[in-house]
């Protein structure tokens, strides 16, 4: 008798983990997910305008350093290889 009741209690468990794994349709995810990205909005700390120029100030100027350190190693390789095939002027 015991082994009856473990497995019917066996069974309902199944049963219970497949309604746990069932997902729900596409649009109760979406929804879902809206509201958690608004809710996560809403805590979020937005900067002040002039930290916002602030820092975008700093990312334009690194840019700019990266930009000529870049175009100086190309145009260094430039002259190695036309020094290396005899091309240069």
């Amino acid at each position: 008798m015991a082994k009856k009741d473990q497995e019917l209690e066996k069974k309902g468990k199944d049963v219970k983990k497949k309604d746990k794994d069932k997902k729900p349709n596409i649009f109760v995810r979406m929804g879902r997910r809206l509201r958690e990205t608004f809710s996560e909005l809403k805590r979020v700390t937005w900067p002040t305008i002039p930290q916002a120029l602030k820092a975008t100030g700093v990312v334009i100027a690194i840019v700019v350093v990266f930009l000529i350190v870049i175009t100086a190693i190309n145009i260094g390789f430039t002259y190695f290889l036309e020094f290396l095939t005899g091309l240069g002027g």
